[in-house]
């Protein structure tokens, strides 16, 4: 195990109801708010009306900004931006998800900076400063609603870059499972596929002695699966719900992280897959992963067998543990499909015409990942193993 610091300062409000608390949390950053949100769901289910009123009755003032896109564009996060100087907004609410959220951070920290916002994400500054943020979620995935991190999509030439900061993590976030009820299914599923690759990108490490988070790691893994189906089948289960929304959480704000290197390569070939073809993250995260496996498991056979026996219940076959391994990433490709995600770029509808330009793209930093560094040609190589 190696050292570390672990400090997680956004202060989570959990269960029904809880939106009516979010004009007593947010007050206490200033008078002056601006509304994030996406589409118009929070508007036809009642949760914008709710919201708005919670905060009218501590006399807040209100700008809004909607039309938050999966995959967010920093062209809004601009304006979003320009908005916050325009006004001296004191503090930002996002209600919806990851994409919402993300993009409330890039307008916090763009509000902050004199230059221009995707400085950040190209590594030409960094943040040094954000604009206190508070959050209403409404869909439990990136698991941002507690998070250090942002993911935006540049239009021009469609880059879809990340950049952190101490001072993004939200404030406050209200979760409340009820919330989730209306979600597709096929968006909740993305969700869980979401959640479960940010515990797999800390489980597959190089670091030894790291038992306790590599249980609380399969711990979660198998608590997002065991409810997984039920949350589909049965959309207003409540405790499933709220299984599924506490483990979105959990999987992100770095608990299960601490005292390990994680990976993070699945990631950013995803990101290269969704900044080009514009499919759900999740979705790209379930085709990316079961490949990325396939590629690099002989790096260490132990740990993936590990994996197969603890979280999928795989009988470990002493005389064959590559079988034993192999079983696993089966069993978790098997599981995705099952939950409605697509498992191979075909089944999302993308061609082959543009993987050595993601592949190009995604190592121009220098390789990607820590558990095996991948560069160029490893790219490549995952993206054909994912056709």
């Amino acid at each position: 195990m190696i050292d570390f610091v672990f400090q997680n300062s956004t202060k989570l409000i959990f269960g029904k109801d809880q939106e009516q608390l979010v004009g007593q949390e947010a007050v206490v950053y200033g008078k002056k708010l601006l509304l994030h949100y996406g589409g118009g769901s929070i508007k036809t289910n009642g949760l914008y009306d709710r919201i708005l009123q919670s905060l009218l009755e501590q006399g807040i003032e209100i700008f809004e900004l909607g039309g938050v896109k999966p995959n967010p564009r920093v062209s809004l996060v601009r304006e979003g931006v320009a908005l916050c100087k325009e006004h001296n907004i004191d503090f930002i609410l996002a209600v919806g998800g990851g994409s919402v959220i993300d993009s409330a951070k890039a307008i916090a920290a763009g509000a902050k900076y004199d230059g221009d916002v995707w400085d950040f994400f190209e590594g030409k500054s960094t943040v040094q400063d954000c604009l206190p943020i508070g959050v209403v979620l409404t869909i439990p995935a990136a698991g941002s609603e507690s998070s250090s991190g942002t993911v935006i999509t540049n239009e021009d030439g469609w880059y879809k870059r990340s950049t952190g900061h101490s001072t993004m993590r939200p404030k406050f976030s209200i979760l409340n499972p009820v919330l989730t009820y209306t979600l597709p299914s096929y968006q909740t599923a993305c969700g869980i596929t979401d959640m479960m690759a940010h515990i797999l990108e800390r489980y597959f490490t190089n670091e030894k002695n790291v038992e306790l988070t590599d249980r609380l790691c399969e711990g979660a893994l198998r608590a997002i699966i065991n409810n997984a189906h039920t949350v589909i089948e049965d959309p207003t289960n409540y405790d499933a719900r709220a299984e599924i929304m506490w483990s979105g959480t959990i999987a992100h704000n770095d608990l299960l992280g601490t005292g390990r290197v994680g990976d993070w390569g699945s990631h950013d070939i995803e990101h290269e897959i969704s900044g080009i073809y514009d499919i759900a993250h999740g979705a790209g995260l379930a085709i990316v992963f079961p490949a990325w496996m396939k590629h690099v498991y002989k790096h260490d056979v132990n740990r993936f067998v590990q994996f197969a026996n603890r979280v999928w219940d795989v009988e470990i076959d002493l005389n064959n543990l590559e079988k034993t391994a192999l079983a696993g990433i089966k069993k978790i490709e098997q599981f995705f499909s099952s939950i409605g995600m697509p498992v191979t770029l075909k089944e999302a509808g993308i061609g082959e015409e543009h993987l050595e330009e993601m592949a190009k793209k995604g190592t121009e930093r220098g390789p990607l990942g820590n558990f095996v560094k991948l560069h160029e040609e490893d790219v490549i190589q995952i993206l054909h193993l994912a056709k």
